[in-house]
């Protein structure tokens, strides 16, 4: 079904209906259709695969809340929107790191990303969600993710604390999380959306 959804070459304007109708299949083939240019820029640009999922992850947030709140207007291609979203985060993520970097290498045409849009990633409401959605997700799951994200263990560290035979399948187990999460977290955020459009 999925594959059926991106072979279609759904346009722009279905993603953005599909979206805000709260579809899941067409948030998935979202995940799934972009991803590629956002990895070969954050490749390119001193990141790994991992900080590129979560710029991702981040940029169709961003998205999604913003036609959530109704305010959302197709100025350019759903692409190069994402792209600009992404390349903004993952400019921040340098900076806050303090990476030496040379100037950012661009493989699409991106459109200045106002502060404010990326803003939504900070908001304290998004953390309550957040927190609810960890509760739901239950465990080992929440306990993975929160000393992954929060206490800062490694995969190594993750690997032995949780009994997985190598980095690698903590790396997986902690991935698969991190799409159940986020499954629940977009239901919570549907749930709670009246709040954000005040």
């Amino acid at each position: 079904m999925l594959k059926k959804i991106i072979n279609q070459e759904l346009s722009d304007t279905d993603f953005v209906e599909g979206l805000k109708n709260n579809s899941e299949l067409q948030l998935e083939a979202l995940y799934k259709l972009h991803f590629p240019m956002v990895l070969q820029f954050i490749l390119n640009n001193s990141g790994t695969v991992e900080d590129a999922k979560d710029v991702y992850q981040e940029s169709i947030i961003v998205l999604y809340n913003k036609i959530q709140k109704g305010d959302f207007e197709l100025v350019s291609k759903l692409k190069t929107f994402i792209y600009s979203v992404a390349r903004r985060l993952w400019l921040k993520k340098l900076n806050s790191k303090h990476r030496k970097t040379s100037p950012l290498r661009d493989f699409e045409e991106s459109i200045p990303v106002e502060d404010e849009l990326l803003k939504v990633l900070e908001k304290e409401e998004h953390f309550k969600i957040l927190q609810i959605s960890l509760e739901k997700l239950g465990q080992p799951c929440k306990a993975l993710i929160e000393d992954f994200y929060m206490q800062g263990l490694s995969m190594d560290d993750l690997s032995e604390k949780f009994g997985y035979t190598n980095s690698e399948n903590a790396k997986n187990q902690k991935y698969k999380c991190l799409l159940r999460l986020k499954k629940i977290f977009f239901m919570e955020f549907s749930k709670e959306n009246t709040d954000y459009n005040h």
